[in-house]
């Protein structure tokens, strides 16, 4: 079942920027900088969506001098494809299933 936590987590990724960034993310670790040049954001937009992202649990971040640098958390991501897929097994499960109307 979906919580209102995995709720969050779609909304945080149904944003196209913040979907791009996560999809960078995914192949490596990436500072602001990097963010900014690979998605051609403003930085103060960039920031306000890292700050959705790092809220939502999908990014962590780790200080390195006066850069950030942003990693994804795979675990959550796979966390919310489990949810799914048991939602779609639920779905193939009960095609046959129909409640007759009173």
């Amino acid at each position: 079942m979906l919580t209102s936590v995995d709720a969050d987590l779609m909304r945080a990724l149904s944003d196209p920027l913040r979907l791009r960034i996560v999809t960078l993310l995914a192949r490596e670790t990436l500072c602001t900088t990097h963010l900014v040049e690979e998605t051609g954001a403003k930085q103060t937009n960039l920031s306000n969506h890292m700050k959705v992202l790092r809220e939502a649990g999908v990014v962590e971040t780790e200080p390195c001098g006066r850069f950030t640098y942003y990693r994804l958390r795979p675990d959550v991501l796979a966390g919310l494809s489990g949810q799914f897929a048991a939602l779609a097994a639920s779905a193939r499960e009960a095609t046959g299933n129909k409640r007759s109307c009173p």
